[in-house]
């Protein structure tokens, strides 16, 4: 069965074969690593995973990049600001390169809790100095770079069109759109490729223009091309990236070699957080740990992003991440009960089943209607082992990893209750004992909005984490 992608180069669904022969070949960008990831930032991995599992689902292999960016990353994508790792390194008073390993430890511990497969190559900027550089020498002899006080620039002008990915006029193109930010460029959209480094700053590295490093956009060229070589089968990232880190990769890489480095490119949505914009200043960059806090696993934010498609928006509430949360432990119970049943379902209703399933990650990783077959074999009357196991092929795909679900469960019952939790609890008990039902019912929704889940029965109160 074909698959079908969208591909932002191309504006359109098309279908997908790889360059050559069966493997595929794929780049992502990856994180900055001088903060934690927040879940708007996991929205794209694991999208990312999803991609890498439907592939290996229809058979494929993969040769797949992602790097790690741990220098050269301004805080505007207008060449403007600090290095961020200079920045938070200066903030924690700490060595830069402690910095990027400690918050990549950090964020491969996360990629691990959402079951996130890890790429066949991890590539940090650091330790590819000498490709970027060569790269940068390479785009100076074709004359699409020039040097200037504060570094060496792409020539846009040089090329027979840009922007190619974002469809922009180019006078609406952020990056560079200030022409006071470099008096020096000969054109207000050309971008950074290798920056002069002041004497305070940390991170730099001997060149043909003396103590310097890199810009953002050059490492995904330089280790994308060494490692995938020069065109390759997908990019993936982001939608802001579209508009200017992806929209100068291609310029690069058709300046150095003529040709834009991927055949598709793909870009996951935004995550918005109630209804509107993530942003530090607004206090909402949730991370996996404060998601745990409220009683939300890392594989419960997983299937909460199955709910649409990478290609919308999706909004983040805590209401429906712990209604997730639910729903996840609901499809454990439905596997295990499928798992002890007698009933013997025809091969024909088994094949039918998994050629749905087929089709619809097959068009364009459409998730939420994978998710609608998972649901309907969990809710089928007839509990059968064979639909168990057919649940557990579909799980390649989904990384839910529903072979532990009893653990899961059992776990999530056993957790020791926190202090403050215990305490409130023993206060509800008391306010039902006194028929005091408004404070019994207040302190029930104070647990809820903690993620704990209270039950009255004839044995007494029970309480779960959501």
């Amino acid at each position: 069965m074909p698959i079908q992608f969208y591909n932002t180069l191309t504006r359109q669904k098309g279908e997908f074969k790889p360059l050559e022969g069966n493997t595929v070949r794929i780049y992502s960008c990856g994180p900055t690593v001088y903060s934690y990831a927040h879940i708007g930032n996991f929205r794209a991995y694991i999208f990312m995973d999803t991609l890498r599992r439907v592939l290996q689902y229809n058979g494929y292999e993969l040769n797949h990049v992602m790097n790690i960016t741990d220098v050269g990353h301004l805080e505007s994508d207008a060449d403007e600001g600090e290095d961020k790792m200079e920045k938070a390194a200066r903030k924690e008073n700490k060595d830069p390169y402690e910095i990027a390993k400690y918050y990549t430890e950090i964020f491969f511990r996360d990629m691990e809790r959402l079951q996130i497969q890890r790429p066949e190559t991890i590539a940090k900027a650091t330790e590819h100095i000498p490709e970027m550089l060569e790269f940068v020498q390479g785009l100076v002899k074709n004359g699409y770079a020039y040097e200037t006080s504060r570094g060496i620039y792409f020539d846009i002008s040089k090329l027979d069109k840009y922007p190619v990915l974002s469809n922009r006029n180019i006078d609406e193109q952020i990056a560079g759109a200030r022409v006071d930010v470099d008096e020096e460029k000969r054109n207000p959209y050309d971008f950074a490729l290798w920056i002069k480094a002041p004497e305070t700053h940390i991170m730099k590295w001997e060149s043909p223009w003396g103590l310097s490093y890199p810009g953002w956009h050059i490492e995904c060229s330089a280790m994308g091309r060494k490692y995938l070589g020069d065109e390759f089968d997908i990019h993936t990232g982001g939608i802001d990236h579209i508009p200017t880190h992806h929209e100068n990769e291609i310029a690069q890489s058709k300046g150095l070699t003529g040709k834009v480095p991927a055949k598709c490119w793909m870009h996951v949505e935004f995550l918005q957080v109630d209804g509107g914009k993530m942003s530090k200043s607004l206090g909402n960059t949730y991370t996996l740990d404060q998601l745990q806090e409220k009683g939300i696993e890392p594989l419960a934010y997983k299937l909460f992003c199955f709910t649409a498609h990478y290609r919308t928006k999706l909004n983040f509430t805590f209401d429906t991440a712990l209604s997730t949360q639910k729903a996840l432990n609901r499809l454990r119970e439905g596997f295990l009960k499928h798992q002890e049943g007698t009933e013997v379902i025809s091969d024909e209703k088994i094949k039918e089943y998994e050629d749905k399933f087929l089709a619809t990650i097959n068009d364009d990783l459409n998730m939420p209607a994978a998710m609608g077959i998972v649901w309907e074999i969990i809710r089928n009357q007839e509990k059968s082992k064979q639909y168990a196991k057919l649940l557990l092929k579909f799980d390649k795909v989904l990384g839910l990893d529903l072979e532990n679900s009893k653990q899961y469960l059992e776990e999530a019952k056993n957790v020791e209750l926190p202090e403050e939790i215990a305490e409130l609890l023993e206060k509800r008990k008391q306010a039902r004992e006194n028929k005091d039902w408004a404070m019994s019912d207040k302190i029930r929704d104070e647990l809820k909005e903690k993620g704990y889940s209270v039950k009255d029965t004839k044995e007494g109160m029970t309480v779960e984490k959501m």
